[in-house]
C-alpha cells in the first residue's frame, strides 16, 4: 500500500536528524509530513520550524488545531501540546505529559495508526527515552511500516534502541540521511 501519511519522532538529537531526513525529500513528495520532536513547554521554539524549512524543499509550519494534512507540507508538533491525528487533520491537546513529554511521540503515533493503519510509515530518531515505542509498536500492529535510525548514528541511542526492542519488524535504516532517502522511496 502506499504512503499516505509520514510520522517522525525524535528528542535529544532529533532536531539535528530530522534537518537531514527531510532535506533528502523532494519538492514532489506525495505524502503530508508531521514532525514530533520534544521541545522545551516553555521555550521560544519557533527557531524550529524555521531551522526545518531551511534544509527542506516542503512547506514546514507549526502545527495549529485543525490544520489539514496536506501533500508537500510538513507540519511540527508544536511545544507544549500533544499532536493528535485525525482523518485528514490534526488536533492539539493538553493532556497530561507522556513521558514526561508533551509532545509525546506515543500520544502521536497512536492516533496517525488508528487514522492511517497501512498507509502510514513511521520514523524514530535519535532521543534520550523510550518515548515513540509504544506508538512503533502500534503501528505496525496496524499494519504500517516503522523505519528506526541505526543507534550507532544516534546523538542519544536510548530512543531508536527502544523502539527496536519493543515493535516487531521494524527496518534499521542507517543515519538520517538514509532515512530520508528510504521514505522518498516508500512515498513515490
Amino acid at each position: 500500500m502506499a504512503v499516505s501519511l509520514v510520522m517522525i519522532g525524535g528528542s535529544w538529537g532529533g532536531a539535528h536528524a530530522a534537518r537531514t531526513l527531510l532535506s533528502r525529500l523532494s519538492p514532489g513528495f506525495r505524502a503530508p509530513v508531521v514532525v514530533v520532536l520534544h521541545r522545551a513547554p516553555d521555550g521560544d521554539d519557533v527557531m524550529l520550524p524555521r531551522t526545518l524549512a531551511g534544509a527542506c524543499p516542503l512547506r514546514v509550519a507549526d502545527a495549529e488545531d485543525k490544520d489539514v494534512l496536506e501533500a508537500g507540507g510538513v507540519l511540527v508538533a508544536p511545544a507544549g501540546y500533544h499532536l493528535l491525528v485525525e482523518n485528514g487533520t490534526v488536533a492539539l491537546s493538553i493532556d497530561e505529559a507522556v513521558h514526561f513529554s508533551r509532545p509525546s511521540i506515543d500520544v502521536a503515533f497512536e492516533t496517525a495508526s488508528h487514522a492511517y493503519g497501512e498507509a502510514l510509515a513511521a520514523v524514530i530518531l535519535s532521543g534520550a527515552n523510550g518515548d515513540g515505542a509504544a506508538g512503533c509498536e502500534r503501528i505496525v500492529a496496524g499494519g504500517g511500516r516503522v523505519l528506526v535510525q541505526d543507534p550507532a548514528t544516534a546523538e542519544r541511542t536510548e530512543m531508536p534502541a527502544a523502539a527496536l526492542l519493543s515493535c516487531p519488524q521494524p527496518e534499521l535504516v542507517g543515519d538520517p540521511a538514509a532515512l530520508g532517502d528510504r521514505l522518498a522511496e516508500m512515498a513515490a
